[in-house]
């Protein structure tokens, strides 16, 4: 029983440390493969994209895109604002969180998307720049 328990209280305070956690690219920025502008270059993300914080320095994230790559930005070019890409050819945004509910839109592969909330039966409400919103499948998008 005790060392029941403290398996628990260690996964319990582990927990928080595990949390992913995802920033939207505030404006096109420089990635480099160092957390200093005196790095390599590797390439320029665009706004708007959703990334995963990885590691935090202080005025320098490392973060991942949705191919994995990994790479370093400056923080001032993240926003708390959470947004995800569509990773499907062609993502239908819906009324409701049904598969037979009417479409609102389609989004092609690589369209940033705001994450408004997480739905039950594994939906997602997004809302795209236009304004329109509606609902989409978790496995047809990245940055959850």
């Amino acid at each position: 029983m005790k060392r029941s328990l403290t398996v628990l209280l260690a996964v319990g305070l582990a927990a928080p440390a595990l949390a992913v956690e995802f920033r939207t690219v505030a404006t096109a920025a420089v990635l480099y493969d160092a957390p200093s502008p005196r790095g390599k270059k590797l390439f320029v993300i665009q706004r708007d994209t959703p990334v995963e914080l990885v590691v935090h320095l202080e005025g320098w994230a490392k973060v991942r895109d949705s191919e994995g790559s990994m790479a370093w930005i400056e923080s001032k070019h993240l926003a708390m604002r959470h947004s995800v890409v569509v990773t499907a050819p062609r993502a239908q945004i819906r009324q409701s969180a049904d598969e037979a509910a009417a479409m609102v839109f389609e989004a092609e592969k690589n369209v940033a998307l705001d994450y408004l909330e997480g739905v039950a039966g594994g939906w997602v409400k997004v809302r795209h720049r236009d304004g329109a919103s509606g609902y989409v499948r978790a496995d047809q998008i990245w940055g959850l």
